[in-house]
């Protein structure tokens, strides 16, 4: 009976290091702002709120942010940009580029996780990692299912652009097998090292 007593007590002690009261004093504007977000049904509560907002300050390295429109993530400058621009720019490359491009994208991509983040992007290992950075870039959710890569919500919907896009990134050979989103991509071979 006293063994289980000193274990509640002992979890008790430790739940309270775990959970601190913080008071937050906020200016009316953004009370009722904030007030105004729950109302519509956009956020469940003030403490989601906080915690959503602290995983968006993590997640994109606010931190690095010189507000309002220079933002880092290490060594790559971030922009918010239009789905509508990019595809702009897309139209305007050559149909037999498009491939080209995403592969130097993906390189890219590759060089900014890999000393941004010490991601080894090759490495099967990381690639959750990789996946969580590309969806707070907002490029799309992507999942590996067996030997298939799959990507939702893309944001940018060309998926020649996305072949390359993704084999530069990984270093292997991709089969399209969709073209329109969800793209569905088949891994076929790693590729050689130059």
């Amino acid at each position: 009976m006293q063994v289980e007593k000193n274990k509640r007590l002992e979890e008790l002690v430790h739940k309270e290091e775990s959970a601190k009261r913080t008071t937050i004093i906020l200016e009316k504007g953004e009370r009722e702002y904030i007030d105004q977000l729950i109302k519509e049904g956009k956020e469940p509560g003030i403490k989601p709120l906080i915690s959503k907002m602290l995983d968006v300050y993590r997640s994109m390295m606010i931190y690095d942010w010189r507000f309002p429109g220079e933002y880092y993530c290490g060594i790559s400058r971030i922009a918010f940009v239009n789905v509508e621009l990019l595809e702009i720019l897309i139209q305007q490359i050559p149909k037999e580029k498009w491939h080209e491009n995403g592969k130097r994208l993906g390189e890219a991509l590759k060089v900014s996780m890999e000393t941004t983040l010490g991601l080894k992007t090759a490495d099967q290992e990381s690639w959750s990692s990789v996946f969580n950075r590309l969806r707070v870039q907002g490029f799309g959710d992507v999942y590996v299912k067996d030997k298939y890569l799959l990507v939702k919500t893309p944001f940018i919907s060309n998926a020649e652009v996305w072949t390359g896009m993704l084999e530069g990134l990984f270093d292997f050979k991709l089969d399209l097998k969709t073209t329109v989103p969800p793209l569905v991509f088949e891994i076929k071979a790693k590729q050689a090292s130059p």
